[in-house]
Parts: structure tokens; sequence; C-alpha cells
């Protein structure tokens, strides 16, 4: 029997929030709408240089995480943080959202990981984190009784890159299959793509990966084509369900011979995209969970995400359970 709706795995980090002009990333070297991952020292000379910032606990499937529990489902979460202070920002904050998260924090020297987020006037936000105690993530942190709990494992793309939680990963997953439950990833960034596409591919056409969940840009870079439509049909071939977000256009969902196109929802605003992806993938999820049809989880994907790119930082201010009742999808 299941105790979890999803069980989210990825990159425990704390965001450091703050906005900036379009010129502090020139002078700076950043690659506007990336992640770019750097190490201890770059991270404390950006940091030196922010503005007033915000601190909460972030990272991508740790806000899907939290973006589930805000709907009112039970998720879990697989994560390191280390017992330090932004250790227990994360721990703190996570637990706070009503996501079970029991991951046993590392000791020793390396940080917790954070990751500097500035954000133009555009709302566009370009990343640069230090990955810290999140590499230490490896197979001897899964817990058994999660990873067969959960109706849906969900893992972040950018945890392809500590190689320790590429086995860890897998673990979770084998012990999901035997339970009769299914995989997700999120394919994470582009720049992410081209780095793992290959073992992107491999996980999705060997059934490791059930589910997929990219952006447009994310989809071509993975078939190396400028077609949006010939990336959905390879995709549609490659796995047994994908969702994918076009912004303002909305999102498509493929799986098998059906194609689902949903719209965006209207916003007042764009104050910063962080975390749009994230939500997406919790608003669908939810859904897909309770097994509503492919639309009404497109549906609640588009209005987590709706919401949260109307504000700073990728934690809902607002419950999305009530948000979603009072949109009439509950």
């Amino acid at each position: 029997m299941t105790q979890y709706d999803v069980l989210c795995i990825g990159n425990a980090i704390v965001d450091i929030i703050a906005r900036c002009e379009d010129d502090f990333l020139i002078e700076n070297g950043i690659i506007k709408g990336a992640m770019n991952l750097i190490d201890a020292d770059r991270a404390e000379l950006l940091y030196s240089r922010m503005g007033p910032a915000i601190e909460a606990s972030g990272g991508s499937a740790g806000n899907t995480a939290a973006g589930i529990a805000s709907f009112g489902a039970c998720s879990a979460y697989f994560g390191k943080v280390r017992d330090d202070h932004l250790g227990q920002i994360f721990t703190y904050d996570i637990r706070a959202q009503g996501v079970a998260f029991d991951t046993k924090p590392l000791s020793g020297e390396t940080p917790t990981a954070r990751s500097m987020i500035f954000v133009t006037e555009d709302g566009e936000r370009s990343m640069n984190t230090y990955l810290g105690a999140c590499v230490e993530f490896g197979p001897e942190d899964v817990e058994p009784e999660k990873a067969e709990g959960a109706k849906v494992t969900y893992f972040e793309g950018y945890l392809w890159d500590p190689p320790l939680a590429k086995d860890a990963i897998r673990e979770t997953a084998r012990l999901s299959h035997a339970a009769g439950n299914e995989v997700a990833m999120t394919l994470s960034d582009p720049f992410c793509v081209d780095r793992y596409r290959d073992e992107f591919l491999d996980l999705m056409r060997s059934g490791t990966v059930d589910i997929v969940f990219a952006n447009e840009s994310e989809l071509k870079s993975l078939y190396q084509t400028a077609s949006f439509d010939a990336a959905l049909e390879a995709v549609r071939a490659d796995c047994k369900l994908a969702a994918v977000t076009r912004s303002e256009q909305g999102s498509v969902i493929v799986r098998g011979a059906e194609t689902v196109a949903v719209k965006a929802i209207e916003i007042t605003e764009l104050v910063d995209t962080t975390g749009a992806g994230d939500l997406y993938a919790a608003g669908f999820l939810f859904g897909y969970t309770a097994g509503r049809d492919l639309a009404t989880c497109g549906n609640f994907g588009s209005l987590a995400a709706g919401l949260v790119i109307q504000q700073i930082g990728p934690r809902p201010h607002k419950k999305l359970r009530d948000a979603a009742r009072d949109a009439g999808l509950l």
C-alpha cells in the first residue's frame, strides 16, 4: 500500500534570491536564464556582490515536493544537507511545508548547498549554484519504505551531476518499480541535457523513467532539433508519458497516441520565473496521482506555475489547494 503520493529526490539547496540589472550579469560573467555550477570561491564572491536577498529552502525537486504538499497531497523528499545554519533553514522550511524529510544530515566541513538567483526586470532568473553537501547524497540515503511507498518517484536532472546520486536514483527506481509504482524525471536545464543526453535517453528507453517533464528548449536540446513537433514525436516514442511546458503558450502532454494541449493561465504581472517548471510538475503530479485526466493534470500544473511566477521565490505564498478550489478545479 502506498503512503505517499510523490517522493521527490533532488539537490537540497538554500535559495538566495536578489534582483539585479542585466548589466550586473554581464559584469560578473553570468549566463542569463541558465543554471551555472560554481565553486566555493565563486559562491563567496557573488554573495558579497549581491543586493538585499531572500533566503529560503529551494532546489528543483524540493520546490516540487513543497508544491505537492500545498495542494494537500502527501509528499516526501530525499536530499543531503550539512548540519549547519543553512542546513537547518532547509530542513525547517521543507518540513514546515508538510513534506516528509528525514535524510540524515552530513557532518564535516562541506557546507549546505546554496544557489544565488539573480532576477532581472523581465522576470528571468539566472542561477549560480554551489552544490556543497549535495554531492554526498548516495545509495545509503535511500529509504526503502519511502521508495516503495510512493505512487510516483520524481527526480531532477540536475541531480545527475553528482556521481553518487546516480546509484541512489537507480536503486530508488528499482524499489519503486518492484512495488508497482512509477518513476518520473525533469530534464531541468538545456545545459544539463547537453551534458547527459545519452544517459537521459537511456533512462527513458530502458524504462527506468516512465514520465518526463521538460520545457520546449530542453526537449529540443534532448533530440538536437530546432523543430518542436519533431522533438514531441520523438519523446512520445521514448517514454510512457511526457509533459512539455511552453511558457505563455501553455503545455502539451503526450501519452501513446494521445495529445493534450493545455492553456497557460492569465497573469497580472510576471515577477520571477524561478520555480515555474517545478510547480508545473507539482500540479501535474498532484492530479496524476489522484487519478485525474491529463487535461485536468495539466490545468493543475498551469495554475501552480502561473501563480508562482507572479511572486518572488519558488514556494507558493498561497495554499495551492485553496487556489485550485477558487479556480473551479476541485
